[in-house]
């Protein structure tokens, strides 16, 4: 696994790489409004994961998403972990679980 320094580096590299769609989050999937694509959790898959850690703040995580559609959309999902994690559905929360 890729590993970087920054959020930005990771994200810079991985758009060479493919990725390039923003990908956000919806309580029952991702949608990116880039191209008007919504993706149910059977739609896309986890390719990898990066995390990142605030120097000023603990409290201040971030996890980034590689992420590949069954149709062959590539980006990525930057989210919050820890008590600022965005809501979502079960479902959800069960695709982007990490170890």
């Amino acid at each position: 696994m890729q590993s970087y320094d920054t959020l930005v580096e990771a994200l810079d590299d991985l758009k060479k790489k493919g990725y390039t769609l923003d990908f956000n989050l919806a309580n029952d999937g991702l949608f990116c409004r880039d191209k008007d694509l919504q993706l149910s959790p059977r739609q896309f898959h986890i390719v990898d994961y990066y995390r990142f850690e605030g120097m000023s703040d603990p409290d201040d995580n971030t996890v980034l998403y590689t992420i590949e559609s069954i149709d062959g959309h590539k980006g990525t999902l930057i989210s919050a972990y820890g008590p600022y994690a965005d809501e979502m559905s079960g479902e959800m929360v069960e695709k982007l679980k990490i170890a």
